[in-house]
């Protein structure tokens, strides 16, 4: 079941692609890259075992930008505030499946300046990935998405708890 995200008046995405179920194959491919990378990290280390999570965290850091984010909670719905600067709405898909929150993105960004010799240059990168397990089960059905000012917002319902049924003797 896929989820749209808001439409304007004018019939334009307003939000990031919202999404119930596992992530997208981009999600995947992300996986694959910093698995790669932190293998690399772990053959130019000399194979030393014991170091995995940290090849891994050095990877991610190296491949992905970072994701800050803030949940919060009321009795209904869960709040989710994440920073995603220089990303566009079209470029960001946020998926739940169960209690798994996915936040993923690849940002196209070209910029050439040729009006002057390069001495040093920093590149923040393109790609994002922010997965978070939330603590409670969550319906995608009503979940809302917006992007403004860099801030991607989030608001998505609780689901309801299973209700127990007494059993009646005859």
């Amino acid at each position: 079941m896929a989820l749209t995200a808001a439409k304007s008046e004018a019939g334009r995405d307003t939000g990031p692609a919202l999404r119930a179920g596992a992530p997208n194959d981009g999600v995947k491919e992300m996986f694959e890259a910093l698995a790669r990378r932190a293998f690399e990290i772990f053959q130019s280390n000399g194979h030393s075992a014991g170091n995995d999570v940290a090849d891994w965290q050095q990877a991610e850091r190296e491949i992905l930008h970072p994701a800050h984010i803030a949940v919060s909670e009321t009795d209904q719905n869960f709040t989710i505030e994440s920073e995603v600067p220089g990303f566009a709405a079209n470029e960001i898909e946020v998926s739940v499946e169960g209690r798994r929150l996915t936040i993923s993105g690849k940002g196209e960004k070209h910029e050439e300046r040729k009006d002057k010799k390069t001495i040093y240059s920093e590149h923040c990168s393109n790609r994002l990935l922010r997965v978070v397990d939330l603590p409670a089960e969550v319906n995608a059905e009503g979940a809302k998405a917006t992007l403004k000012k860099g801030i991607l917002s989030l608001e998505i319902a609780k689901a309801v708890p299973p209700k127990k049924i007494a059993v009646a003797t005859t």
